[in-house]
């Protein structure tokens, strides 16, 4: 109860702090738009592009995290791309007011940046439990049993194994040695294997 609860508040804490990044975030992205020579719908939707790609990016490595698969290179790529282009903007739009300018326009970028991977860490995290939890409770109650091979069955299943192989068979010396076992014996498994062996 306790951990959920926790991860209640931590999302709604990186939910807003995101929020509020997002919004002035944009404000800057769309003033530096418009004074480089956009206005009306493009000015407006152009924030919204370098944005939409960090979250489109982010779902994708997400995905993939959750399939337990790699991450694609192209979403790893577009997700960096997304994040320098807003710090950038927001840097660029800040610089005017000198470097304590650019560095105080360029923090809800990295704010929003950094709570939106929060909030992908969480959502991994609890995917992660809920299949954890799913595997415990398909598990038998009663510990699973290996079953052990004899050095003789060892010797004959390995033997068996690189007669298929591109190489040539596995030499008795190099089986017996391996496997504790004297080099008559081996000789005598791989001769009754042979021999019951079909023609």
């Amino acid at each position: 109860m306790v951990d959920r609860l926790t991860r209640i508040t931590t999302a709604l804490a990186v939910v807003a702090v995101a929020g509020v990044a997002a919004i002035i975030s944009y404000r800057h992205a769309y003033e530096l738009v418009r004074s480089h020579g956009e206005a009306g719908t493009t000015a407006r939707l152009v924030p919204f592009t370098v944005d939409g790609l960090i979250w489109a990016a982010s779902m994708v490595i997400l995905d993939a995290s959750r399939r337990k698969h790699p991450a694609p290179p192209l979403a790893k790529w577009s997700l960096a791309v997304g994040i320098v282009a807003t710090v950038g903007a927001n840097v660029a739009h800040g610089a005017s007011h000198g470097p304590i300018g650019a560095i105080v326009s360029a923090w809800p970028a990295l704010a929003l940046v950094g709570s939106f991977e929060l909030l992908m860490t969480l959502t991994r995290n609890a995917a992660r439990s809920a299949l954890v939890q799913d595997e415990e409770g398909t598990e038998p109650a009663q510990p699973r049993t290996k079953v052990e091979r004899t050095p003789e069955q060892a010797v004959l299943d390995e033997y068996r194994a690189s007669l298929n192989g591109p190489g040539r068979p596995l030499s008795q010396r190099y089986l017996a040695e391996k496997h504790g076992i004297d080099r008559r014996k081996v000789k005598q498994i791989i001769t009754n294997a042979e021999r019951s062996a079909p023609a």
